[in-house]
């Protein structure tokens, strides 16, 4: 259960005994590991934090230092004990946090001891392996409560004996404790409001009837149905959370109610109007037997009208999904005319149809993704069908096509989401349209719109003309690069988010040059053999260049305008050269740039894949050589060689020069000096 602390203005910390912190009124002792509560050199100390230490006994005079007290916590430590004086000087008393200690050990002394507090409001007994008994001696007397958590205990069934005289409680937390039976328990509890039950092991709810309850979680437990007792009276219920039980029927809820938020995520729900082996059961009608002691109750239930005449026209969110549902009753959104979120993904759905009955006049999310839609039916007539429409999600299908001028009804509409449906996107008019195509032309609310794995074939004709695009998805679609690319030309003034992920993209396929208000390019998964030259003018801030076959990136990268601009880069899974790391070093350089994939970034030298991090000193030796000025180094090689030569010319010379002297007169007729 959270606490309110409230805002206090921070003027000074000042230490105190046992090292604690002291601000204002509150002495913080957090983490001290303390055996005892420490003296109070102030005496209007009003909040005493005491979480995170070893303190296993309260004692009588523990708390006598401290009269204007009124919240303590003693979370996370191994307290075993309160004696029964303990909160005698401490009448003011009014927030108490116990939480994860040991109090079971002794039990009925620290009852004892929290029945001298007249003023307590807000009590956690959270984590100390307490059973139902237990709690039922520790909150006997305490009247005053309005705020209890006995969460994470070992409390297995609830009866009317537990919570008898706590007349003022608004708020009770019962999760995570192994509670399978619940009888009459909370029949006294006339002003509860808030009941938390979630992750336990409860079977069935039936015979509701708390009127004045306003928020139940039910969820995390084994529940097969939730009957709300057949009444006229109006139930202030606004949120009931039965996600991730075992329903096998859509709950028959209060007649009355206040009901805006219904959560039945992951259950095992359907209408039943007819089985998968294609059995009809439109009339077919089920009968609860609720036995209360002596009395027997019987509640009939058609299966494909499960409603019981309920109203739900206050109901906002609606959440089914991740269950078996087939198809929905007839009028069963007609009773819903103030909903704007609804969840029916992950479900059986073959189709879908909406008309002017079921117009969800104030929907703004529909999530319909992860079923098995080959058809979405809209009944077009005078009326608007969804106006407020924002966010429509029909990913992972098998649409083809969606209804025409279905846009023209959803005016509010800004994120589509049609991944993985077979869908292509309709051409400009005049192009040779193909027949099932999706047309988004001048939808101009549209600004996010995500066609991932839908195997398009090109983008010809200009399909989003007309549109704001801000963010586009064409990931894994390995032809959708194929065409012709004008219709990036539309895009230029409002996109920002591309991913062209998994779209077999060549290094000089798309010029992204005149995308220039672009902040995120998501290029990974490709055959990029180069860096795209026409990156470098761009101002990204996050790029993804995972998964390609870059050998290295540009050596200036870092003083181009997408290398001061960037902000996060990944570079993973490519087979760059150990020996052209340049840009590597300049781009670690950048202030400001994070690159988290930095660790698994490698590169080749040779048959070796090693951390562009931390070369082996022979790796860095072999790669001067090889990037060595040629010249240099063929002059070094040819100079030994030339050398040789000379000193082997000179040689013979001097060995051969009176030989070559005298054949030289001989031939001249030249006379000898001598």
């Amino acid at each position: 259960l959270a606490v309110g602390w409230g805002s206090r203005v921070v003027t000074a910390w000042a230490p105190s005994p046992g090292g604690c912190e002291l601000v204002q009124s509150t002495m913080d002792c957090t983490g001290r590991w303390l055996s005892s509560v420490p003296g109070n050199r102030r005496g209007d100390t009003e909040e005493l934090l005491l979480d995170n230490n070893t303190l296993q006994v309260l004692g009588n005079a523990s708390l006598l230092p401290y009269p204007q007290l009124w919240h303590l916590s003693l979370t996370r430590n191994r307290l075993e004990l309160i004696e029964p004086g303990t909160f005698l000087s401490s009448q003011g008393l009014q927030v108490l946090s116990l939480t994860d200690n040991l109090l079971f050990t002794n039990y009925s002394l620290t009852a004892a001891a929290l029945s001298a507090l007249p003023a307590l409001r807000t009590l956690d007994l959270a984590g100390n392996h307490l059973t139902e008994d237990m709690v039922s001696v520790l909150v006997w007397n305490l009247s005053s409560l309005e705020s209890l958590s006995v969460a994470r205990n070992i409390i297995m069934r609830l009866d009317s004996s537990i919570f008898t005289n706590l007349t003022q409680l608004l708020e009770l937390n019962l999760e995570k404790n192994y509670i399978f039976e619940i009888d009459k328990a909370f029949e006294g509890l006339q002003r509860l409001q808030r009941l938390n039950i979630a992750y336990n092991y409860l079977p069935c709810l039936v015979g509701f009837d708390l009127t004045q309850l306003r928020v139940l979680n039910v969820s995390n437990n084994v529940v097969e149905w939730f009957l709300a007792l057949e009444s006229d009276d109006l139930f202030e219920l606004e949120v009931l959370d039965l996600s991730h039980n075992r329903l096998l029927f859509f709950p028959v809820l209060p007649r009355r109610s206040k009901l805006h938020s219904l959560l039945l995520q992951d259950n095992r729900m359907s209408f039943y109007q007819r089985l998968p082996n294609g059995t009809s059961l439109a009339n077919v009608t089920v009968q609860f037997l609720i036995v209360d002691g002596n009395t027997t109750n019987i509640t009939t239930v058609k299966l494909w009208d499960e409603l019981c005449h309920s109203n739900l026209s206050s109901l906002r969110l609606l959440d089914m999904s991740q269950n078996q549902v087939w198809g929905l009753p007839e009028d069963f959104l007609a009773q819903m005319p103030s909903l704007t979120h609804l969840k029916l993904n992950q479900n059986c759905l073959e189709a879908f149809h909406l008309s002017e009955e079921d117009s969800l006049a104030m929907l703004t999310e529909l999530d319909l993704s992860q079923n098995q839609l080959v058809e979405l039916g809209v009944e077009v007539g005078t009326g608007d069908i969804l106006p407020n429409l924002q966010l429509f999600n029909l990913s992972t299908n098998r649409l083809q096509v969606l209804p025409p001028g279905i846009f023209t009804h959803t005016r509010m509409i800004t994120t589509l989401d049609l991944s993985r449906n077979r869908v292509d996107l309709c051409p400009q008019p005049g192009e040779a349209e193909s027949l099932p195509c999706v047309d988004i032309r001048d939808v101009e609310t549209l600004t996010h719109l995500s066609l991932a794995g839908c195997g398009l074939r090109g983008l010809d004709g200009r399909p989003f003309q007309g549109t704001s695009l801000m963010q586009l998805d064409l990931s894994d679609n390995h032809q959708a690069l194929s065409g012709d690319l004008e219709w990036l030309q539309d895009l230029v003034l409002t996109l920002q988010v591309l991913s062209l992920r998994n779209t077999s993209l060549s290094s000089t396929s798309v010029d992204f040059s005149a995308l220039n208000r672009l902040v995120r390019l998501d290029l990974s998964g490709n055959s990029l053999a180069a860096f795209p030259t026409s990156l470098g003018a761009l101002k990204l801030r996050s790029l993804d260049l995972r998964d390609n076959s870059l050998p290295a990136l540009p050596p200036d990268v870092a003083r181009a305008p997408l290398g001061r601009s960037l902000r996060e880069l990944y570079l993973s899974r490519n087979p760059y050269n150990c020996c052209t790391l340049g840009w590597w070093d300049a781009l670690q350089r950048v202030e400001g740039l994070r690159v988290p994939d930095g660790r698994k970034v490698t590169c080749s030298h040779g048959s070796r894949v090693l951390s562009p991090s931390a070369l082996p000193e022979p790796v860095l030796q072999s790669c001067r050589w090889q990037t060595a000025d040629l010249a240099l180094l063929y002059l070094v090689l040819a100079l030994p060689t030339c050398l040789t030569l000379l000193v082997a010319f000179v040689v013979v010379f001097l060995m051969l020069k009176e030989k070559l002297l005298k054949m030289v007169k001989t031939r001249c007729g030249v006379s000898s000096p001598y």
